[in-house]
């Protein structure tokens, strides 16, 4: 009895305490994961504002972190909430912390780290330049989560300051698409080739479909470049959304092509300016790409992006 107690204690000893922050759009995510392990701890931070509008901010219980292993559950959601978030998380790891890590679900920049001509801001590369200088904790350099990012290459933006983990929400696809009643019969289809290189090596059980944007005069015209949908329950799969013309554009060649259904995964639906509305039911019987409940499934990681009526897996 003695010995199954010790081995329990050497057990519980190898796991470490984390003191979760969180901001205040993350709270609901912060609650569900701090419910899926006794080792998550939830704190919090007053997040006031002074009269003209600047942050005025507080860390609660900033003496009990001394020694302890500290994370922050971080939103970039709009260039407004990045300073207040920022100030906290460079205040976090200059409390004595053991560790800290930065979990940033979506990194925001991601789809601007393009320099086409001169004159071009790469922001990628300005926000992991602002990440890197994030100070270091008694434990070492700052941990940095974050999921599918925008393109790889970004790694090579962050500084020795910062460990960038890029870790990926695809395994939450799979855990889905092998609940569905039908799972040998589906597809994988990728909007064009930068997908398939983040994506196919994780899903390479399943028959695939390798679309490819074209130009014709002034439009961009999706072709399939190469596979088979006819048939086939076909998801598609991507790392962002941002209007969601490229997943209309997807839906109508493959259904052309034959096939049965047509669903999408996107880790992270951004939908600027309402631009989800062309998904909901008011555009039934105008466009071919309505997306219905109960017939095929749209997940998106981030639920704080997330119009009601797609499914949210962010657990």
């Amino acid at each position: 009895m003695e010995v199954d107690k010790a081995e329990t204690q050497n057990q519980q000893q190898k796991h470490k305490q984390v003191h979760l922050f969180y901001c205040l759009e993350s709270e609901e995510l912060a609650r569900k994961i701090a419910g899926h392990s006794d080792l998550i701890t939830l704190q919090s931070i007053n997040w006031r504002n002074f009269d003209d509008g600047f942050p005025n901010l507080f860390i609660n219980n900033a003496e009990d972190l001394r020694g302890q292993h500290v994370a922050f559950l971080a939103c970039f959601s709009s260039p407004g909430v990045i300073f207040e978030q920022l100030s906290v998380i460079y205040a976090l790891p200059r409390l004595f912390a053991a560790s800290f890590t930065l979990v940033l679900p979506f990194f925001p920049t991601g789809s601007f780290e393009r320099m086409e001509e001169e004159g071009d801001v790469a922001t990628a590369f300005t926000m992991a330049r602002i990440l890197s200088n994030i100070p270091i904790s008694r434990g070492g350099p700052t941990s940095l989560v974050i999921y599918d990012i925008h393109a790889l290459q970004e790694r090579f933006y962050f500084g020795d300051q910062v460990l960038p983990l890029f870790v990926t929400g695809i395994p939450l696809l799979k855990q889905r698409l092998h609940q569905l009643p039908e799972s040998d019969k589906i597809a994988v289809a990728f909007p064009d080739d930068g997908a398939w290189k983040r994506f196919h090596k994780l899903l390479d059980h399943f028959p695939m479909v390798v679309c490819v944007k074209v130009r014709e005069g002034d439009e961009r015209i999706v072709r399939i470049k190469e596979g088979n949908p006819a048939g086939y329950h076909v998801v598609v799969v991507d790392d962002l959304v941002q209007s969601g013309g490229t997943l209309v554009e997807c839906q109508k060649v493959l259904a052309a092509h034959g096939a049965a259904k047509v669903s999408a995964y996107v880790t992270h639906g951004v939908f600027p300016k309402r631009s989800w509305e062309r998904f909901t039911h008011k555009n039934e019987g105008k466009d071919l790409h309505v997306i219905r409940h109960g017939e095929c499934i749209c997940l998106f990681l981030d639920n704080r992006f997330l119009p009601a009526h797609c499914e949210s897996h962010s657990e």
